[in-house]
């Protein structure tokens, strides 16, 4: 009856070891490191904006490149508080989880000990009652002995298993205590760090209002400087069609070669197949001593005529023409969405796809890409493996480089300088030039994807940072 006890007790320690711990625990720390390595990245991006922010602001005169860095650094801002926000609500839910736990096994300590109290009671009477050497000499035959050996044995293994369960219950136990403190400290800290950052963010929403107010004083500036902006747009935006034009009649032109290569080929060899023909039933034409015979025709060129010409890979097209290798490279491009590397190392998105509203004048406007902020001299690289299509100086966008992708193009523009030429196939991640810093200190990169004439978010395009 003790052993089986003694068993039913060891099974409920296993299921408390199992089944409070393991799996909540486990979900707990998937969850904890996914939000760890989200605060990591977000304090890396907030640093990023920072050190952008920190040179727009030592410029003379504000700009709405700074008002969007702050937009930006708030925005930042707000999500590590909404992140300190679920690391609190998680570490609350922890040290909850592991107060029960420790119940759990303070409760099972004391029916351990219950149990082992009543053991050791139990044995002092059959001592008592029994000599253990005199209840092994009484047995009747020698399997009688070897049976009552093993259940002294048993029994007194059992008490040993009884006193390691309790000491690892106890162990446990200080664990959980000890897990629990921590838990608790670690919430204090990332409540003083809210505090921090909520102080930060107030700070940077008074330094956004004064920018506001002094962007407001300068209507008409911003008003010159946004049509500006919208003619340097309609440039770039000019350029790109008429290149991504010309590569489409260009194809269509080799498209249309490459027909009439193999049209002629055809020709020739239907030409050759005539000939021979005309040949073979020259040589067959009866004579006066011969009789006529009924021509049996070759087995070879019978089997000939029989097998269509084979045509080559290379004709193999699409609509928009694309050769087997061009093709091959716009669906790995395709493939690739999402994970695409940065056009710059360092930057954060300052303006983005699409049409929105003008951050101080209200507005709507249009960006054909996204302009990202980054730091002067940044280098600037290619997103993924290509030909150079075209380098060209455009006004108000300065040097642009576009590069082909099959049926996919990338553009870069606003570069001080390009370091690749037309017709140079490029790697992912290859340098291909330098960011641009204007006279006002900005120094920002104008990037866009295209399929053909369809202009696409670049950041549907780029791995998630």
């Amino acid at each position: 009856m003790s052993a089986f006890r003694t068993s039913a007790c060891l099974f409920t320690i296993l299921l408390l070891v199992a089944g409070t711990g393991a799996l909540p625990v486990w979900a707990q720390t998937r969850s904890r490191q996914a939000l760890e390595r989200e605060k990591r990245q977000n304090l890396e991006r907030m640093s990023e904006i920072r050190a952008v922010l920190k040179k727009t602001t030592s410029a003379k005169e504000v700009t709405v490149a700074q008002l969007k860095a702050l937009n930006q650094q708030i925005k930042a801002q707000t999500e590590q508080i909404e992140l300190l926000n679920e690391d609190l609500n998680l570490t609350t839910t922890e040290i909850s989880e592991l107060r029960r736990a420790g119940k759990k096994l303070t409760t099972d300590l004391n029916k351990l000990k219950k149990e082992y109290a009543e053991m050791i009671a139990r044995a002092d009477r059959r001592r008592q009652q029994i000599n253990p050497l005199g209840f092994l000499f009484a047995a009747d035959n020698f399997n009688q002995l070897i049976a009552r050996y093993r259940y002294l044995k048993q029994y007194s293994t059992a008490r040993q298993g009884q006193v390691r369960q309790i000491q690892q219950v106890q162990t446990m136990i200080q664990d959980k205590q000890q897990t629990s403190e921590r838990k608790r400290r670690q919430q204090k800290s990332t409540i003083g760090a809210k505090l921090s950052e909520s102080k930060k963010l107030e700070s940077l929403k008074g330094e956004q209002d004064k920018v506001v107010k002094q962007l407001s004083q300068k209507e008409s500036q911003l008003q010159e400087e946004l049509t500006e902006s919208r003619r340097s747009v309609a440039r770039l935006e000019s350029m790109i069609t008429r290149i991504i034009a010309r590569e489409a009649r260009e194809r269509a032109a080799r498209e249309k070669a490459e027909r009439e290569r193999i049209a002629r080929a055809e020709a020739a060899r239907r030409a050759a197949e005539r000939k021979r023909a005309e040949e073979a039933a020259a040589r067959a034409k009866p004579t006066e001593d011969r009789p006529i015979a009924k021509a049996e025709p070759e087995p070879e060129r019978e089997a000939h005529r029989k097998v269509e010409p084979a045509e080559p890979s290379d004709r193999s097209r699409r609509d928009n023409n694309l050769n087997d290798a061009e093709s091959a490279l716009a669906s790995s491009f395709a493939a690739s969405r999402k994970r695409l590397p940065w056009p710059v190392q360092r930057g954060f998105v300052s303006d983005r796809f699409g049409v929105h509203k003008h951050p101080v004048l209200g507005i709507n406007i249009s960006n054909p890409g996204i302009d990202i902020q980054t730091n002067s001299g940044e280098a600037v690289r290619t997103v993924y493996e290509g030909v150079v299509m075209n380098v060209e100086y455009v006004m108000g966008s300065n040097n642009v480089v576009a590069i082909q992708h099959g049926d996919y193009f990338t553009i870069y523009a606003k570069l001080r300088s390009v370091s690749v030429r037309v017709g140079q196939r490029v790697k992912a991640r290859e340098t291909i030039g330098v960011v641009a810093t204007d006279a006002k200190g900005v120094s920002e990169l104008q990037f866009q994807v295209w399929k053909e004439f369809a202009k696409m978010n670049p950041e549907t395009w780029l791995a998630p940072r």
